[in-house]
């Protein structure tokens, strides 16, 4: 499974680990991702989605997913979030 965020696209840093003695070892920075599930008022059901914790917390902040993917600019959405938001919106035209 990809270590990337469905809704931001956050994935995998990398960088160094600096000893003491200035040696420095690349390393990798993962994502603090977790397996969530969000109710959408807007399709009527629950969504599952791997997101990084950063993520989840920005969605509450907007009030809710369907508040937060309405809002967002396409270009900052990773690719399933871009799909979802394609789905309320249809569903939204159609009601």
């Amino acid at each position: 499974m990809a270590k990337r965020c469905q809704i931001t696209g956050k994935t995998v840093m990398a960088g160094n680990n600096v000893s003491h003695a200035n040696n420095r070892t690349r390393r990798r920075f993962l994502p603090n991702l977790q397996q969530a599930s969000m109710q959408s008022e807007i399709l009527d059901r629950k969504i599952s989605l791997r997101i990084s914790t950063s993520a989840i917390r920005t969605v509450e902040k907007h009030g809710g997913i369907d508040a937060f993917l309405m809002q967002a600019r396409n270009s900052e959405l990773a690719d399933e979030a871009r799909s979802l938001k394609r789905e309320m919106m249809a569903v939204q035209a159609k009601s």
